[in-house]
């Protein structure tokens, strides 16, 4: 019977002692700790108007920047929310010197810019018991009024019949392939759960104020004389 070697505790399985990982696996360990980070606080805040948040390093520790719709409420009472999530980042994730700040996203765009906003909006008030084509009507009212350039919301689930099907709302243009739709096309996903069972919401939102690829605009020529003038302007 053979006998397996005992590694010290801590170590995982396949690295030997003392021996350093490679640069790029530092790089990928780094980013999976940043996504189960970002779905933990997506997790625990979406009631509370969690948006988005960035995680930067610093020379003091890590800092964790959450973007939210209603901050007091992701902070808490007297911080109690904040205190909560700091202990679990330290204890769970091994994060030490957390500094988490909590950055009202009405202040940077307008929160109907944001797909994840707007889709939990939609499940908020299906969960009140709203009826799926007015939670509909009101978001497309909403990202009307906040003058994006187009969006597109689908709802997927048991709708009306015991079969899954899906509703799907689209207004202006939106762009599906290209750098644009990589780039510059906002995306958030929000599941719900009913008495009949889990609905998908999707939305994605071309925002305004940004530049596409389909966007251009022509030079006319300048003639000769008009550069002679304008030279004889500026010489005066």
């Amino acid at each position: 019977m053979s006998h397996l070697p005992i590694l010290p505790r801590g170590l995982p399985v396949g690295r030997a002692p003392g021996k350093k990982l490679p640069v790029y696996k530092k790089i990928l360990e780094e980013n999976k700790r940043k996504w189960m980070i970002k779905e933990f606080l997506e997790q625990r805040l979406s009631r509370y108007g969690y948006v988005d948040s960035e995680i930067l390093k610093t020379p003091l520790g890590t800092r964790i920047v959450i973007y939210a719709e209603r901050p007091s409420r992701i902070i808490g009472r007297k911080g109690a929310v904040i205190k909560e999530i700091s202990n679990i980042l330290t204890s769970k994730f091994g994060i030490e010197n957390v500094q988490i700040d909590v950055i009202d996203i009405s202040r940077i765009e307008a929160p109907e810019m944001f797909p994840r906003v707007i889709a939990y909006r939609i499940a908020n008030a299906m969960a009140k018991g709203v009826r799926l084509r007015r939670a509909l009507f009101i978001a497309t009212r909403q990202l009307t009024e906040a003058g994006v350039k187009g969006f597109e919301v689908v709802i997927s689930g048991k709708l009306s019949t015991e079969r899954a099907r899906f509703e799907k709302i689209t207004h202006g243009k939106l762009y599906k392939i290209g750098h644009d739709a990589k780039n510059a096309v906002r995306r958030a996903v929000a599941p719900v759960l009913l008495k009949p069972g889990i609905y998908g919401i999707e939305v994605r939102i071309a925002p305004a104020g940004i530049r596409y690829a389909d966007e251009y605009r022509i030079k006319l020529p300048v003639r000769p004389e008009a550069e002679s003038t304008a030279e004889q302007k500026t010489a005066a």
